[in-house]
């Protein structure tokens, strides 16, 4: 798909994986099976609901903050700053993020739970890496932007 194919390995991250990606480092739901949700309109309010998706979750910022919530702090910062990248099992995935956008963001992908657990385990910590190469988050309109790129 080509934005973060080099931020994980093996060099491709499926179009599943990058719906599941943008719903959660933009906060929205992008592309896939129906109706597309404009990114522009998350963009003036990134905890907007959108029909209980993943509303509260704020993009990659409320991502990392869940993450650090659940007790993944230093894998979070291991990915945000420069150096190795920890990783993260599908587990502590699941744990953070709740079976229910777990759930909600596997129906969109089209795939099962389980295998969004472990490629999402597999590609987050290189495109966290890749969104913040100087240790700083990017906007959500970067985000967003890359996302259409």
């Amino acid at each position: 798909m080509g934005i973060f194919d080099d931020a994980v390995p093996g060099g491709n991250i499926s179009k599943p994986i990058m719906i599941a990606l943008g719903a959660l480092l933009v906060g929205k739901l992008l592309g896939g099976g129906g109706s597309q949700t404009d990114p522009a309109a998350q963009q003036t309010n990134p905890q907007a609901g959108d029909g209980g998706l993943l509303g509260g979750l704020g993009g990659l910022g409320g991502l990392l903050g869940k993450l650090t919530e659940a007790g993944q702090g230093d894998t979070v910062d291991s990915w945000v700053q420069p150096g190795q990248n920890r990783p993260i099992a599908p587990g502590s995935l699941n744990d953070a993020l709740g079976s229910k956008t777990i759930s909600d963001l596997a129906r969109q992908a089209g795939i099962s739970e389980q295998e969004l657990l472990n490629q999402l385990s597999t590609v987050l910590p290189g495109v966290v890496d890749k969104l913040t190469p100087r240790g700083q988050l990017p906007t959500q309109e970067q985000i967003a932007a890359l996302f259409h790129s």
